[in-house]
């Protein structure tokens, strides 16, 4: 994994995209660490739109409609909830600055989030960068058991009719390799990067040089629902139980 330290100060909207363009991510040693160094691992876990694992349990839990789907509606909170500190996660690689930039990057239409309720309490979620037909996933969170299984089932499904092709898990766990992510060298990463962002390669030096733009729809699915294309449902943008339909049909 290459890694360079940088400052949290120096770290800022235009920057990040560019960095994402070319294959680099920022992070911090703990929560309360002033600094920020840049990443790119020698491995990185991709999870394939079309090799998504949906499990009986999870397709359950989804049709069940045990968590309110939303998206978008929650940004700062689902950000801060994964930067909190958990019995099972004592620290986190979230610092003050990258919560600062990534609110900002959701302000100009970059960063999403999907979030899971429990009634009114978010109890779990996820939130990641859009650039070109990539999505990054940054950070998941669980308050709730099965919560986050749930929130990457409701991305995939969101992903795939917006027409994504790339989604980056940046580095492989038990819990991703469960839903079906794999790993791949660095060179076949940065050749699917670069696809996703057009051109090829003149997409990604574009990107990189700052002239970023996504080309996917991150907000198809909510669109989808409100035409009357999907079942009619009352947690939008649309039930778990139609996610687990649309994952059912496309796996």
């Amino acid at each position: 994994m290459t890694r360079h330290t940088a400052r949290a100060s120096d770290l800022d909207p235009d920057l990040v995209l560019r960095a994402y363009a070319m294959g680099v991510f920022p992070m911090s040693e703990h929560r309360d660490d002033p600094s920020v160094f840049w990443v790119e691992p020698r491995q990185r876990a991709i999870l394939p739109l079309d090799g998504f694992h949906l499990s009986r349990s999870l397709r359950k839990t989804l049709a069940a409609d045990r968590f309110r789907i939303t998206a978008d509606t929650a940004f700062e909170a689902v950000i801060a909830l994964c930067a909190e500190s958990a019995e099972d996660r004592p620290d986190t690689w979230i610092n003050p600055a990258i919560e600062r930039v990534f609110t900002a990057l959701h302000r100009r239409g970059f960063a999403h989030s999907v979030e899971c309720w429990d009634g009114d309490r978010l109890v779990g979620g996820l939130y990641g960068l859009a650039l070109g037909r990539a999505f990054f996933g940054e950070s998941m969170v669980s308050r709730a058991r099965d919560a986050s299984k749930v929130a990457i089932a409701a991305l995939v499904a969101r992903l795939r009719v917006g027409g994504f092709t790339l989604l980056d898990c940046q580095f492989m766990t038990d819990h991703l390799a469960s839903l079906g992510a794999v790993e791949i060298p660095r060179d076949d990463y940065l050749s699917l990067l670069s696809d996703s962002l057009g051109e090829g390669a003149a997409g990604l030096a574009a990107a990189a040089g700052g002239v970023a733009s996504v080309s996917a729809d991150f907000g198809a699915l909510d669109r989808l629902g409100a035409s009357g294309a999907l079942p009619p449902t009352t947690s939008p943008p649309v039930s778990g139980k139609v996610i687990a339909q649309l994952l059912t049909h496309t796996s």
